[in-house]
């Protein structure tokens, strides 16, 4: 009886660790062969001009968002997660946040998470990682021996394996002389542009970094809509993100990205990522659909 257990044990890991974000198949993909749909500004929730989602970062991993953006400022000596200034929306410490993150993945073993963070004030890259640190979300992160270049990133499953299963970026100010695991975004990935108000998205052009080549980079499309309410001041347009956030307008401009690039996306940028039809697109999009 004591065998069988645990032969059955041993056939339930396998099978458990065969399923790698949802999908047994994207286990032997590489990270850098994988889209990604991921929220824009996670961190900023509610139904405010400021916000750009409409839940929290526990209920958008619990809908098969896997990549996550956050924007940091520096308030008190403390990262603060503030949507361009903390006068304007502050959601709390960087620490809170991460903390449901691990929580989060604590419960949930096979699936690999991206963390992107902004660091306009220049924050020393140590205090995050002692944010992250306090958090415990440090043990999950995926270190890379060097820079990687787009075909040298380990697959889905190795990761999961490995129990290494969280890559944070950082879009300025990183340094992994300091800290090896929070990664210099741009020399991963390059942007399309944001602030965008045409609901055609009828674009992919290399915004960030200027004057960069798209070779051997990851890009990421920013899909998020906004609406210009004053001159020069815009906010997230929640009323089309229907529309914005269906199969139809992301695959057309991710299809646009792919005749330009000859290559799909590895990630697309969404406000109010529940709405919509997220999942599908990031599903036709790995062709799981």
């Amino acid at each position: 009886m004591h065998a069988f257990a645990a032969l059955a044990l041993a056939f339930a890991s396998v099978a458990l660790a065969l399923n790698c974000n949802g999908h047994n198949e994207l286990c032997d993909r590489k990270y850098s062969n994988v889209t990604f749909v991921g929220a824009h500004d996670s961190s900023f929730v509610g139904i405010l001009p400021a916000d750009n989602q409409l839940q929290s970062v526990t209920d958008q991993l619990g809908g098969g968002v896997r990549y996550l953006t956050a924007q940091t400022h520096e308030k008190d000596d403390a990262i603060e997660l503030c949507h361009t200034s903390c006068l304007l929306l502050d959601t709390g410490p960087l620490q809170d946040y991460l903390g449901d993150i691990k929580k989060w993945m604590d419960g949930n073993p096979n699936e690999v998470v991206t963390l992107l963070l902004t660091n306009g004030d220049a924050i020393d890259v140590n205090k995050f990682a002692d944010a992250f640190k306090t958090a415990g979300l440090d043990t999950y992160a995926y270190t890379p021996g060097a820079e990687l270049a787009m075909d040298e990133w380990p697959t889905l499953g190795t990761m999961v394996a490995n129990k290494k299963r969280l890559v944070v970026f950082m879009d300025y100010h990183a340094d992994t002389s300091k800290v090896p695991w929070i990664l210099d975004e741009f020399k991963y990935y390059f942007e399309t542009p944001f602030d965008t108000t045409d609901k055609n998205f009828a674009q992919c052009t290399l915004d960030r970094p200027q004057n960069a080549s798209p070779d051997g980079r990851m890009y990421i499309v920013n899909h998020f809509l906004d609406i210009e309410i004053f001159p020069g001041v815009l906010i997230p347009n929640m009323a089309d993100a229907g529309t914005t956030n269906s199969v139809a307008s992301i695959l057309a401009q991710t299809d646009l990205c792919y005749s330009k690039y000859q290559r799909t996306p590895n990630v697309v940028l969404l406000d109010f990522v529940s709405i919509g039809d997220a999942m599908k697109a990031q599903a036709n999009m790995n062709n799981l659909a």
